[in-house]
């Protein structure tokens, strides 16, 4: 008799999480008829926090693999953990925002290096500890984030803090993006001649990659999956290319919805349920996680401009994009309607891309006419913040950490910049 009561109390909760996770989607009328069809009371919907659903399926699918064989990474003793989600997001449905802007803290600057040729992106770690550079030399710097603080602390002269601990060699070809592994100390580069490559960063003496995917085109972007046992490669091919990390088997959807363009960027969502690219022919595209079912085409979403990034919001309820259009949008991704836009940052002849800082109340780009990072408030859409790139060329790429207020700059003028919140 208790076996049933409990079993029924677990039903419950379950359609309960089925209801929450609809709302969150903003799937209101599904919710409603699920909620009415179970007898879910409303109120026992409104206390579970945001993606509650997805966090416990993602470490369930986790224990689930942790019972099977390890994988390569695993074998090295790092397992594929999905990281939490931020809590305290910004609530962008909120429709009266007039007078809510907040100031942008003041950033100090420091050059920290130099590529030998145009620094063409750059990427933090997920726990913010590092970040890499590539360029068009075809090497990839690798700094470590402390060490650049100790040189930025009063007049520090410590010549002893060396920010650059690395610099790997093994492209022949531009660099065009790069990612951390979501656990193991594994950096990956995409780069112009067609492949992907793997460099461990823990190995001191390393310079050379590991392991290579070669793939059929150019490589334009790269993202690990959030549980770091497969990757997307967005290429000139128009269908994104799901790797499986340890195999190398390639995959592609059979839902191509008529795409024809390159990708300029693909991401994961936080949880990995769903992934974005971006194409050269101005569109967006949102694709189920699992399935590779292509949910939401969001066409000429910047015209008949390049598309030249996309993120999501760390509810995965709202996804940032980025146009040659200079043009920084905010999409829902449940109806695929624009609910804001971000203006006054020319961007017209290169790929550049907006992000939001570590708390999603700012969004961040480059302004390549002005030579300028610019600053909106994530909520009101109002710019508030104007800061000299101190580049003698366009900025090319900006990235922001994940964990605190700090983000690096690169670009035309083949210089590497990081900036952190002044006290």
């Amino acid at each position: 008799m208790d076996e049933a009561v409990q079993e029924a109390k677990l039903l419950r909760q379950v359609n309960a999480l089925i209801v929450a996770h609809l709302r969150g989607q903003s799937h209101g009328q599904a919710a409603a008829a699920v909620a009415a069809a179970t007898m879910t009371p409303i109120s026992a919907v409104d206390s579970i926090p945001a993606n509650h659903l997805l966090r416990l399926v993602a470490k369930g699918l986790a224990a689930e693999r942790g019972g099977g064989a390890a994988s390569a990474f695993d074998s090295a003793g790092f397992g594929g953990v999905v990281p939490p989600l931020g809590s305290g997001t910004v609530d962008f449905s909120v429709q009266d925002v007039r007078g809510l802007s907040k100031q942008f803290p003041k950033h100090e600057a420091r050059h920290v290096s130099d590529h030998k040729n145009i620094a063409r992106c750059a990427k933090f770690s997920s726990d913010g500890k590092y970040f890499a550079t590539g360029s068009a030399d075809t090497s990839i710097k690798f700094f470590e984030v402390a060490k650049i603080k100790q040189t930025m602390v009063g007049d520090s002269k410590d010549g002893s803090a060396r920010p650059v601990i690395r610099t790997f060699y093994d492209h022949t070809q531009p660099i065009n993006d790069l990612d951390f592994h979501p656990e193991s100390p594994i950096l990956i580069s995409a780069s112009k001649d067609n492949t992907i490559k793997f460099f461990d960063f823990s190995k001191t003496n390393a310079r050379k990659a590991f392991r290579v995917i070669q793939d059929t085109h150019n490589v334009r972007s790269v993202c690990f999956h959030p549980c770091g046992d497969y990757l997307l490669a967005g290429t000139d091919h128009p269908v994104a290319h799901l790797y499986d990390v340890n195999t190398f088997m390639c995959f592609l959807s059979a839902n191509s919805q008529d795409s024809s363009s390159p990708i300029n960027q693909v991401r994961y969502s936080s949880t990995g349920s769903l992934y974005v690219t971006a194409s050269k022919d101005g569109s967006l595209r949102i694709w189920d996680g699992v399935s590779a079912e292509c949910v939401r085409p969001i066409i000429g979403a910047h015209g008949s401009a390049e598309a030249t990034s996309a993120v999501f919001t760390k509810d995965e309820r709202y996804l940032l994009s980025c146009g040659k259009d200079s043009s920084v949008k905010l999409w829902e991704v449940g109806s695929g309607r624009l609910v804001k836009q971000y203006a006054g940052a020319v961007r017209r002849q290169f790929r550049c891309q907006a992000v939001f800082n570590e708390t999603e109340e700012f969004v961040l780009s480059a302004d390549e006419q002005n030579n300028e990072v610019v600053v909106w408030d994530a909520l009101t859409a109002e710019k508030v913040a104007r800061l000299p790139s101190g580049s003698t060329g366009a900025p090319r790429w900006l990235d922001h950490s994940p964990v605190e207020p700090a983000f690096v700059t690169c670009g035309n003028d083949r210089s590497i910049r990081f900036w952190k919140q002044t006290m």
